[in-house]
């Protein structure tokens, strides 16, 4: 009798008969004896099962799966390691399992690991592994202990997923968040946090000094309106680069190692909005040295930029606020920096000044006026004054310049210095010009009919930078033309060197619409800016107006003679008529007169008058050709 096995496998178990064979002498099976009993293998089967189904999982998941007993031995890998590490499972069980882990990251996997062996929890982790080529994941990684039968920790089940990207993404979010999105320079947040690190600095080290430098580039509006945003995006990434430069050479003003700073231009420089930026600077001895930052700022803006092949010009008005026990917050630091820009913008010479609390009367009154202007321009209190421009040769009213006034409350007369500069910040000067540029038309179609001039007496209208820059400007102007049925030959237009050369292919385009029309065209305060006469030949230009500043020299610098005498010379050559504007003197008018200077324009003539007043030159000058009007007109 021999014994034998067989067995049958069930779903959930594994049951075996041992039996006894009954046989005769002859080898042949007559009989079976079975005395059955059940051996459950439900777990061997149950394990089997397991380690099938953990193979098929791991070797197809994205997610890196890794096996390591209780001294961090390699004990398996899923194929993932590979694809997202590039080392192979040779390759990693040559080495460590925390061979690949970033230095900075391997006490914290240790100690991961060590928590879930004692409390057999794994917590999420984040930490960087090397790529075979060098560079690093990103992993987030979760640890679950394994035991034995007595509770023991043996292994560690570690599943890995690679957010490489993810936190590629976050952080380029956190980043901008915190920087300027064009030139990524620290944004006002950015700035405002380290400020406030300064702050908190200084009230536990007193002789900790520091200050914040606001700094506004000037013309970026204006080219934005004619060059377009592209252009202005790009001028103001070169002024950052430029900025970031040179301060990061300024060794006098980093921060120093002892306040644990890093270069001034990467921490420190900051752009709060559109043209204006802001400078932290740390550890520094005195005030001096913030005013010799601003200085050296300002030097850099100097130098041209280029944009569209051609040479632009910047500047800027700087606001100094130094360090104070009685700050407590940053943004009041920040204001006040801010104030200080303000002041220097229209008062300071040098286009910086240091903040001080009589600053803060000025801003109110700053406030104060524009609020009145709005007020002025729904009440209609601006009138038109017109200077007399007249021709050298003969003494005669050729024309005049329409100057606009405020009368303010109807009670006082404002002079332009008084309100162009916040009316031009503020938007306002828009409407204010539209109508000045109205009412001139009225009225030298009104002296037209009135005179009966031949040649028509030439009205000559400024045109402000933002209006110019208005796609509608040409449009306005034929407008006006059609409403009050002027002569176009008697409408001249007036901009700066600076508008016209901001950029030449928009002049262009505009003036020779303009010129279409009938328009004259004049180039104001030629020789305050940085343009040539050879680049104005390519303006259809009618005049060109000295400014008044060669004028004033004239009598006793003979620099100031000669170029003015340089400059009527070779407009002539271009066609161009020359008038000198802010001639006070009979010194100055003999000077024109032999220089061969076409029109003259005055205090020596003519201040500014109402038309009633020039209506009665004009009515002279009508009665008696041959005499010269504007002598002796106060």
């Amino acid at each position: 009798m021999r014994r034998e096995h067989c067995q049958m496998e069930l779903t959930t178990c594994v049951i075996l008969f041992p039996s006894w064979v009954l046989q005769r002498p002859w080898p042949e099976v007559v009989g079976l004896i079975a005395l059955p009993y059940v051996y459950i293998a439900y777990q061997r089967f149950h394990h089997r099962r397991k380690n099938e189904l953990f193979r098929v999982v791991s070797e197809n998941a994205a997610d890196l799966i890794a096996l390591v007993d209780v001294t961090g031995k390699r004990l398996y890998n899923s194929p993932a390691y590979e694809k997202v590490l590039g080392y192979s499972p040779k390759e990693l069980a040559a080495t460590g399992s925390l061979e690949q882990v970033h230095p900075e990251d391997r006490e914290r996997v240790i100690e991961a690991a060590r928590q879930a062996g004692l409390t057999g929890i794994g917590r999420r982790l984040e930490y960087r592994m090397r790529h075979k080529d060098g560079t690093w994941r990103t992993l987030e990684s979760t640890a679950s202990a394994i035991r034995n039968r007595k509770g023991q920790v043996t292994q560690l089940a570690i599943v890995n997923r690679d957010i490489t990207e993810r936190k590629r993404i976050e952080e380029q979010l956190e980043h901008n968040a915190f920087h300027d999105v064009l030139t990524d320079l620290p944004n006002r947040r950015l700035f405002l946090d380290r400020l406030q690190h300064a702050m908190d600095h200084a009230r536990r080290h007193p002789e900790f000094k520091f200050s914040v430098l606001f700094v506004d580039v000037h013309g970026l509006k204006i080219f934005n309106e004619t060059m377009g945003h592209s252009v202005v995006d790009q001028l103001i990434i070169d002024i950052s680069k430029r900025l970031r430069s040179r301060l990061r050479h300024d060794d006098t003003v980093s921060r120093s190692a002892a306040t644990g700073g890093r270069p001034i231009a990467y921490e420190t420089l900051a752009r709060m909005d559109g043209d204006q930026f802001t400078v932290l600077l740390e550890d520094l001895k005195g005030p001096t040295d913030s005013m010799r930052v601003a200085m050296r700022i300002q030097e850099s803006l100097a130098e041209p930029f280029t944009a569209r092949d051609v040479d632009v010009f910047a500047s800027a008005s700087i606001g100094i606020a130094l360090s104070l026990p009685s700050y407590h917050q940053p943004e009041e630091m920040l204001r006040d920096a801010d104030i200080a820009m303000c002041r220097a913008k229209a008062q300071s010479t040098s286009g910086r000044e240091v903040f001080d609390t009589q600053m803060h009367a000025f801003v109110v009154k700053r406030l104060k006026l524009e609020t009145e202007l709005r007020k002025a321009i729904e009440r209609e209190e601006f009138r038109v004054f017109y200077q007399p421009i007249v021709r050298l040769a003969t003494g005669q009213i050729a024309g005049v310049e329409a100057l606009v006034r405020w009368w303010r409350n109807e009670s006082e007369l404002v002079g332009p210095m008084a309100f162009i500069e916040v009316a031009e910040e503020t938007g306002l000067m828009l409407p204010i010009s539209r109508w000045v540029q109205r009412e001139a038309c009225r009225q030298a179609r009104a002296w037209h009919l009135l005179f009966h001039t031949d040649p028509p007496l030439t009205m000559t209208i400024n045109v402000s930078p933002r209006e110019f820059a208005q796609s509608n400007l040409v449009a306005n102007v034929k407008s006006d033309l059609d409403e009050t049925k002027v002569d176009p030959r008697s409408v001249q237009l007036e901009i700066t060197e600076t508008m016209a050369m901001s950029d030449p292919n928009l002049t262009i385009r505009i003036c020779s619409q303009l010129k279409d029309m009938g328009v004259r065209l004049s180039i104001d305060d030629f020789g305050t800016g940085h343009s040539s006469l050879s680049r104005l030949h390519s303006l259809p230009a009618d005049v060109l107006k000295i400014d008044r500043s060669f004028i004033g020299g004239i009598e006793h610098d003979g620099e100031s003679r000669e170029i003015a005498h340089l400059i009527i010379t070779l407009a002539h050559h271009l066609s161009l008529e020359v008038v000198a504007e802010g001639i006070e003197t009979r010194s100055q008018l003999t000077y024109l007169e032999q220089f061969g200077c076409d029109f003259g324009q005055g205090y020596l003539f003519s201040r500014p008058v109402d038309h009633a007043a020039l209506e009665n030159l004009l009515a002279a000058a009508s009665c008696d050709p041959a005499g010269s009007p504007v002598k002796g007109l106060p």
